[in-house]
């Protein structure tokens, strides 16, 4: 076999990244790394098309991840990178693969910055409109490129706030739903706020049980980012203990925040109430109780979530092309850091296409921008179903190489492994059957497809160029005679 040139997928001693994320920081990106803008604004279509079977497809959707993260805990756990799944993938399963991931989750992420960038400026546009939506957006993307440049502290300071205030603002929610539901909370109508919503407008699946996996195609990208603290964990103080305590609490993260939330909506509203659909599922939930202004303490609260969507997106894309850099699958100039050890030229270079999306947001929606959104869409289960294929060759190399870095353990390897594996790639093929409008299932799957084999290909092509060159090399070493 051909030697490859040397590259170190499996740590990060002398990158020039700093321990700069505190233990807090680290907390509460993990939680809030579970709560996107995708749980406040899509929710409402998920009800709508599964009844309050929305919480199974959640549930479904929840167990998914809650695997999938366990996985990527026992091997982040044993071998902290900045590159996360994309190192782990790498060492495990080749150097093409950890081409392929890393390249594909750094293209989901600019195309979320574009994506995330043009709902905030939305709705400050709508509190200020003398400034045009893409004047909003601009000025979101510069800030937040300014916050994560600074240092990677700053990045934590700022996600800590954002990430606090989404946290606080559902824990809240929740309280104040169940106090409603319980009869405690006044001037509440106890007939239409009540457990009986669940089975009481069509029974539980009103639109029958197929809608539980429609509803898992619509909910399962609201899951992405829950990786985020594995990627950060690299610049913390204590790497190993910050993504055992993140992958050990995620389970309540999701059961408290995702199934919590929705099971207050559904019961406080019928999953037909025509609001869910007219004001978006939580506004119309705060609504019905006589909140006033509820739908601007949402705009609030989503803006927050954009904003620490923004500010994580920059975050994740920039280390991983800083990683790529570091392995030598991307020019070695992303792997330079300012004196606050952040990748400076990554993050300018991940900002640009984030701005180049946001141009064509404005400028070709209907064309550039879609494709772009569709041929991304896909990439969270490509992610998933790399780190199961990952977990089933890293376990054996940990045991072999060093058995007691297994301090966090998947349940009931390699079974529980091979069923989660199936089952992401069972949700890969039901997306097929969608072919409702322009973003469609199956136009997802395709397009993502398309673009995931273009990258296997360069990444391969690349591999056996690289070889080559070094059997190359190597040769010329051996033929070449002394002269004297």
């Amino acid at each position: 076999m051909a030697s490859q040139p040397p590259h170190s997928p499996s740590g990060d001693p002398g990158t020039g990244l700093q321990a700069g994320l505190k233990n807090r920081h680290l907390s509460m990106i993990a939680i809030g790394g579970v709560i996107g803008a995708g749980l406040f604004v899509g929710s409402s279509t998920g009800i709508a098309t599964a009844g309050p079977g929305i919480l199974l497809s959640y549930a479904l959707v929840g167990t998914l991840v809650v695997l999938v993260m366990r996985m990527l805990g026992e091997m982040s756990v044993a071998n902290p990178a900045s590159g996360s799944f994309s190192a782990h993938a790498d060492r495990a399963l080749g150097r093409w693969a950890g081409f392929s991931i890393g390249w594909l989750y750094w293209f989901f992420w600019v195309v979320v910055l574009a994506v995330e960038a043009t709902a905030g400026a939305t709705i400050l546009e709508s509190w200020v409109p003398a400034i045009p939506q893409w004047g909003w957006a601009l000025i979101v993307m510069v800030v937040l490129t300014a916050t994560n440049l600074v240092s990677v502290g700053s990045y934590g300071e700022f996600e800590f706030w954002f990430a606090g205030i989404k946290v606080v603002a559902i824990g809240a929610f929740i309280v104040i739903g169940l106090l409603a539901l319980f009869g405690v909370l006044p001037g509440v109508d106890t007939d239409k706020a009540a457990f009986g919503n669940l089975t009481g407008h069509g029974g539980f699946l009103p639109n029958g049980p197929g809608t539980i996996l429609t509803g898992v195609l619509l909910v399962v990208f609201s899951f992405m980012g829950s990786e985020i603290a594995t990627l950060a964990a690299g610049e913390s103080e204590d790497p190993r203990r910050a993504v055992t305590k993140s992958t050990n609490s995620i389970i309540w993260r999701i059961g408290v925040f995702y199934l919590g939330s929705i099971f207050v909506i559904v019961c406080l509203l019928p999953w037909n109430d025509p609001s869910i659909a007219k004001d978006g599922s939580y506004v119309a939930a705060l609504g019905s109780l006589g909140i006033p202004h509820a739908g601007q303490i949402m705009n609030v609260v989503v803006l927050t979530s954009v904003l620490s969507c923004l500010n994580s997106g920059l975050y994740t894309a920039s280390r991983m092309a800083f990683s790529l850099g570091q392995r030598g699958d991307a020019p070695k100039a992303f792997t330079r850091t300012t004196s606050r050890g952040v990748p400076m030229i990554a993050t300018v270079a991940s900002v640009v296409f984030g701005f180049v999306a946001v141009f064509f947001n404005y400028r070709f929606p209907d064309s550039v921008f879609l494709f772009l959104v569709n041929s991304s869409g896909a990439v969270a289960l490509f992610v998933w179903l790399v780190i199961c294929f990952s977990q089933l060759r890293m376990r054996k190399i940990i045991q072999r190489e060093s058995p007691e870095k297994l301090v966090v353990k998947m349940w009931l390897y390699p079974y529980l492994t091979w069923a989660t594996a199936a089952l992401i790639v069972f949700v890969l093929g039901y997306m097929l059957t969608d072919t409702k409008g322009e973003s469609s299932g199956r136009t997802t799957i395709l397009l993502s497809l398309l673009v995931a084999a273009v990258v296997v290909a360069i990444a391969v092509v690349r591999q056996r160029v690289l070889g080559s060159r070094t059997d190359t090399a190597e040769e010329s070493e051996t033929d070449r005679v002394p002269v004297g």
